[in-house]
């Protein structure tokens, strides 16, 4: 078994919108915090802690200020069509989020809260393959046990677990660990259902194989409770589950 530098990426964890970008919103109250609600992947940064074992980068606003795994150019990024790009124009169900967005504002954003964040995964994993050889990347989120209106996969049924992959940096034995290691667990689990894809630092996306990335999603219903967003009676057994999985997928790392 080879050595590897894990990085836990935790994007949507926080709740945090700072003044003066809250006065951007055109939403506020109890409207905003129903948003807040729908939107961030509560507790993620809890369940997904290996303390020592691990490097976390966790994004530090919330996704309603910046999306930092949109793809920067609205061109590339298919969300942006519904308003949901690195800058989120609409709500979940598809309401106004914002005032207004010139591109001098979105620019200030970007420049404030987008590349910074993505220059320290670049670092974390340069850092991980100069000590390791090798760097995997965890890509931590959770799901609603519903679809939203803004999600493209509307499919009513959803796994526990959801398991997104990169054709060149999810190679076939991560998967595979990753499967397992939940489904040992008792929890159902689907590959690229209802999110796909893993997120990869843009300096090495489809050039180094020495960078392994795999997202793992866990639906809400297993950990909270989705209409008051605290925390279930269960929940410190889930993490300690959902940390056991993570310590068998870097354990099966070759």
């Amino acid at each position: 078994m080879a050595t590897v530098g894990v990085v836990l990426h935790i994007p949507h964890a926080s709740t945090e919108i700072p003044p003066s970008e809250a006065t951007e919103l055109a939403i506020s109250g109890e409207t905003l915090a129903q948003e807040l609600l729908r939107m961030t992947d509560r507790y993620v940064d809890e369940l997904f802690d290996l303390g020592g074992r691990a490097t976390r980068l966790v994004f530090p606003v919330s996704r309603l200020v910046v999306d930092p795994e949109r793809f920067p150019d609205d061109a590339d990024e298919p969300m942006a069509a519904r308003g949901m790009g690195a800058v989120c124009t609409r709500t979940s169900d598809g309401r106004q989020l914002r005032s207004s967005l010139d591109a001098r504002e979105r620019q200030r954003l970007l420049q404030a809260y987008y590349f910074p964040h993505h220059a320290m995964l670049e670092r974390l994993a340069v850092d991980a393959i100069a000590d390791h050889g090798r760097c995997l990347i965890i890509d931590a989120h959770s799901f609603p046990s519903s679809p939203l209106p803004c999600d493209l996969d509307q499919t009513p049924h959803r796994p526990d677990v959801c398991i997104g992959t990169d054709r060149y940096h999810s190679p076939t034995w991560l998967q595979q660990a990753a499967t397992n290691a939940f489904r040992s667990l008792g929890w159902r689990v689907e590959l690229n259902r209802p999110y796909a894809g893993s997120i990869v630092p843009g300096s090495f996306y489809k050039k180094d194989a020495r960078v392994h990335s795999i997202m793992v999603e866990v639906n809400r219903s297993v950990y909270m409770n989705e209409d008051t967003g605290e925390r279930s009676a269960g929940f410190d057994e889930v993490r300690q589950k959902v940390q056991s999985a993570l310590d068998a997928i870097i354990a099966g790392v070759r």
